[in-house]
């Protein structure tokens, strides 16, 4: 049972692609970082080339761990026994590759966090949770306003309010405005619009094996507790029910508990926890 690591996207989704696929909601940011990579290119999320990895464990269509990084970002785990994450920090740390952290559900998480201790220090940057949507309930009564397709005209608006997002959780801006320009065109961000202004958004990623993933949900600090985000996450929720997704998820901040109330009253249910880990 060994590690195999790569620079090549072609390879790594011939060799765990069909892994990915078959858990689409456990490997919802694995893949949606794939796709991204593959439609605006690998340097999409920094100039420094991605690494990917997988780990067979038996015969050889048997992969059972992946990991998917693109600097200066966290590794992504896939879910993994806890010796293939042992094993994977051991990889990476011969490799002197300076990784930042990881990602991932709990356990993973903190399988590779144990072994990497004996390399350096291990701190928690975070602590959110994956929720899948179940019976969609609009906010009753919705806010004043309503929700509307983002369009080419709103592109420096977004560019702001996506940069302020990353900003508000603790990550890296985005690099350029190629993600935005790619859900703009594809009618994935949704903005609503009280008093003739737009006041809030929420975007959605590709729909990948029928699953759909909401981020970011973003409202402007002076304007926040009228029920906003609320009312433009249904909504974007809703569409991409609409568009064909079969399941739609989110990701909450458990240090926010008003947005986990939130998202719970319409109609979204945890699946797993997950953790930040910064190294040092």
């Amino acid at each position: 049972m060994t590690w195999t690591t790569t620079r090549d996207l072609d390879a790594f989704e011939a060799a765990a692609g069909d892994f990915l696929r078959a858990r689409p909601a456990e490997h919802t940011v694995l893949l949606s970082v794939v796709s991204s990579l593959r439609v605006l290119g690998v340097d999409a999320y920094g100039e420094a080339a991605p690494s990917f990895g997988w780990r067979r464990c038996g015969g050889p269509a048997a992969v059972d761990a992946a990991y998917v990084w693109t600097p200066p970002r966290p590794v992504l785990l896939s879910p993994m026994p806890d010796g293939a994450a042992a094993d994977l920090a051991d990889v990476l740390a011969a490799a002197r590759a300076g990784v930042p952290g990881v990602n991932a559900g709990r356990a993973a998480a903190e399988a590779f966090a144990a072994a990497w201790r004996r390399h350096g220090t291990v701190r928690t940057a975070a602590r959110r949770r994956l929720h899948r949507l179940t019976e969609l309930t609009p906010p009753d009564p919705a806010p004043p306003g309503a929700a509307r397709r983002a369009t080419p005209a709103d592109r420096e608006l977004l560019r702001g309010w996506f940069a302020a997002f990353a900003e508000d959780i603790g990550v890296a801006a985005p690099r350029d405005a190629r993600a935005l320009d790619d859900r703009i065109a594809d009618g994935r961000c949704l903005l609503w619009e009280a008093g003739g202004r737009p006041v809030s958004m929420a975007g959605i990623t590709r729909t990948l094996v029928g699953t759909a993933r909401v981020a970011p949900v973003y409202t402007l600090p002076e304007l926040r507790g009228r029920g906003y985000a609320g009312a433009v996450t249904a909504a974007v929720s809703q569409a991409a029910k609409d568009s064909g997704a079969q399941e739609v998820l989110l990701f909450t901040d458990l240090a926010n508990p008003t947005s986990n109330a939130l998202y719970r009253r319409l109609g979204y249910r945890p699946v797993e926890d997950y953790l930040v880990l910064t190294f040092e």
